[in-house]
């Protein structure tokens, strides 16, 4: 038979394994946790990475399709260039053809006007004279009338004498008057001559100017020609610019596409290496989880670790709040409902994101004293609080529930009560219903600054329904 003395030396000896056992898997689930936060940190770096491969993949799509696009346009701006060209040239040569005939024909009917207006100017001279002729015969014919009248009366004065003189002088009145009536007929065809002249000579007159106006008119429209000659001239140099354009973009698309190829393989590569990261994500989990059923099991056993006296401050707490909130409704100064309030309200202005729900107001007030308590019962513990079943932490210890200011990153640190707390550590916390629960994670404190703590949640029951769980966070 065993001996009592042997029998407690070998449970002493029992007592000692498990205690080391319990050190041991203690400090495997710290370097775990560490090495499960670098996964995580990894594993967000590869789907960043990812979606930075595909923003610049996007991007280099875009540019390439940018290219293509001018590299149409141009083809299509050099194509309707060229068009212009041949119509522009075809055009100018036709204007230019047409202008120098025109330009021949006013500078000869210029010319005709001219000489026109000085042939009439001419028989307007000739006309003159024979006016002047023509009022001299007229005189004459009154004179001749005159000389016969004062025949005739000296004719009648000699009697039988003078019958002979008086004939002669009755001829000579006659001819005088017929004479006279031709110089009247003439005088009157002569002005009518004047007349037609005159306007003959202001419609000469007229055509001149015309004709000189055309000239003027023909030599704009010469060197309006020479501009189209100019204008085609600048087309064609456009074409060939374009050409020395579209060189270098062809060149840009090629490039593109050898770009696009690489980076649809650079992108095939890093979403290989995400898809890695995230199967290191799960088993370094399910290996954390391994590691903490351990911690639980072996402080479940009764030999008495480093957590012990954590989880002991974290049931007596998660009592003192039960039997709290429990009074406070029986009492009527805290409803049901608003006890297990998750219509979560956005506080306006905060960064990160802080909310309100109708308990938040009594927690402040009842919850915090037990909190600065538990913070005060061993030099581990860096904060304690509570989360309900979505991570929600509506009151916090004083030192981390600073008025936001505007750096986030500080915020970040120092305000983290009515946050939610969504992480794998803070959804395990609350969503717990085992006895205890002790996580090991990197607690985030902001400014890329991460310290490794452990975590230990006891579930929190208000009248048989589970709300959350109280977490103490500890130093390892």
């Amino acid at each position: 038979m065993v001996s009592a003395t042997a029998k407690m030396n070998s449970n002493q000896v029992d007592d000692q394994t498990m205690a080391d056992i319990g050190h041991r898997v203690e400090r495997l689930g710290i370097e775990i946790a560490d090495v499960n936060g670098v996964a995580s940190e990894l594993a967000a770096l590869g789907v960043q990475q990812a979606q930075n491969i595909s923003t610049v993949a996007r991007t280099s799509n875009q540019v390439l399709s940018t290219s293509t696009k001018m590299a149409n346009s141009m083809a299509e701006a050099a194509q309707s260039a060229e068009q212009a060209q041949e119509i522009l040239t075809a055009n100018t040569a036709q204007i230019q053809n047409t202008i120098t005939k025109n330009s021949d024909r006013m500078q000869e009917l210029s010319a005709n006007s001219l000489n026109l207006k000085e042939s009439l100017t001419s028989v307007d001279g000739n006309v003159q004279e024979v006016r002047v002729a023509s009022r001299a015969i007229g005189q004459i014919a009154r004179e001749t009338q005159l000389l016969s009248l004062n025949a005739s009366v000296e004719a009648a004065r000699a009697g039988d004498a003078g019958r002979g003189f008086a004939v002669i002088a009755a001829s000579v009145k006659t001819l005088a008057d017929q004479i006279q009536g031709f110089a009247d007929q003439n005088a009157q065809s002569l002005e009518e001559l004047v007349g037609v002249l005159s306007g003959l000579q202001e419609r000469s007159q007229i055509s001149a100017q015309t004709a000189t106006q055309a000239i003027d008119e023909t030599a704009a429209a010469q060197e309006a020609s020479a501009q189209l000659t100019s204008l085609s001239q600048s087309v064609s140099k456009l074409v060939h610019d374009i050409d020395l354009l579209r060189a270098p973009v062809e060149e840009n698309i090629a490039a593109s596409t050898s770009i696009n190829e690489e980076l649809s393989s650079l992108d095939q590569s890093v979403k290989h290496f995400e898809r890695q990261l995230e199967k290191l994500q799960s088993r370094s989990d399910s290996i954390l989880d391994i590691s903490e059923d351990l911690m639980v099991f072996i402080a479940q056993s009764g030999v008495e670790t480093g957590d012990t006296k954590i989880i002991r401050l974290g049931e007596k707490a998660a009592r003192r709040i039960e039997a709290m909130m429990q009074d406070a409704i029986h009492q009527g100064t805290l409803r049901p409902r608003a006890a297990f309030d998750r219509q979560y309200k956005q506080i306006p202005h905060t960064n990160p994101t802080q909310y309100f729900t109708e308990y938040v107001d009594w927690t402040d007030r009842h919850w915090q004293p037990i909190f600065e308590k538990v913070q005060q019962a061993d030099p581990r513990i860096v904060f304690s609080a509570a989360v309900d079943v979505n991570g929600y932490l509506p009151t916090h210890n004083v030192v981390y529930s600073q008025p936001q200011g505007n750096d986030p990153e500080w915020n970040a640190a120092n305000c983290r009560n009515r946050r939610i707390f969504d992480d794998r550590t803070g959804l395990a916390a609350g969503q717990n219903t085992k006895p205890f629960l002790v996580q090991t994670y990197r607690r985030d404190m902001g400014n890329g600054e991460f310290v490794l703590m452990k975590d230990a949640s006891v579930p929190i029951y208000i009248e048989g329904q589970h709300w959350g769980g109280l977490r103490i966070g500890y130093k390892v």
